[in-house]
């Protein structure tokens, strides 16, 4: 009888520990201990390719997210599990700027430049090379091996079970993790608060790389994903996109990180 081992940890570096998960289909994770009882941590997404975008017969759609274009991501990366608490941000940063109250929340009220700053921070601490995701590497990471609207499929019935919107937020965000996970491992990729993104936003995919793709040059918005949990169940859809001015402060935007593949993952 094959011998079943769940759960494999490997200490990498001081604070940072490497671990397998499950047998059929592993997901490897790295977790890094950001001290008092904090951690943050990372599931290992691997290189693929996808449909990305929004086909012209999707409910919801916009012509913001097309053309639907086969998109290349070269090379595993690690993403993080989780949207980037408030007890994580206040490790990190030393200040908290949430509206809502909630150390295991999702922090809000932060720019863009703010998650610049976490990242570089982060990136210090843990001597890893933390980024904020490009679009094509969240969406890909969000769709979970789907091409549906959602992650686990096409109807609006299920979405409370992997997602806090508008109509069981009770108009606040929630501890992250409460909800179901995609096939990745990935939580809260619909709802909860948008998630900045690293590239410039442009009002559609023309004449963008089809192999890992990092948006336009110039424009003066940033692109954020997800929807939140003031948005209506068709904002929440994994190829919703908008662009957002990057210093905008709202109770609705908030971000999670990756971290270029460290030796041994790839």
């Amino acid at each position: 009888m094959q011998k079943i081992i769940s759960r494999i940890l490997l200490v990498l570096l001081p604070g940072l520990v490497l671990i397998f998960s499950g047998c059929q289909s592993p997901k490897v994770q790295l977790v890094y201990d950001l001290g008092n009882g904090v951690q943050i941590e990372f599931v290992k997404i691997p290189a693929g390719s996808f449909m990305m975008g929004s086909p012209d017969n999707e409910a919801g759609g916009y012509m913001s997210q097309s053309p639907v274009r086969k998109v290349e991501i070269s090379k595993p990366f690690l993403m993080g599990k989780f949207e980037v608490t408030q007890e994580q941000y206040i490790a990190v940063m030393g200040k908290n700027p949430s509206y809502f109250s909630g150390l295991k929340n999702p922090v809000e009220c932060v720019s863009w430049y703010d998650a610049q700053k976490f990242c570089k921070k982060l990136s210090e601490i843990t001597k890893m090379q933390v980024t904020l995701p490009t679009e094509a590497q969240w969406e890909y990471a969000a769709r979970g091996e789907s091409q549906s609207r959602f992650s686990f499929g096409d109807s609006e019935n299920d979405l409370g079970d992997y997602c806090w919107y508008k109509d069981n937020s009770g108009d606040k965000t929630h501890p992250v993790g409460q909800k179901k996970p995609n096939k990745f491992g990935l939580y809260d990729m619909h709802g909860n608060v948008w998630e900045w993104c690293q590239d410039y936003y442009q009002d559609s995919y023309r004449n963008l790389a089809s192999k890992d793709p990092k948006g336009p040059s110039s424009s003066t918005r940033r692109l954020i994903r997800g929807g939140s949990w003031s948005h209506s169940a068709s904002y929440c859809r994994v190829a919703n996109r908008y662009g957002n001015v990057p210093d905008n402060r709202n109770i609705g935007n908030g971000f999670r990180v990756c971290v270029v593949v460290v030796s041994g993952l790839d």
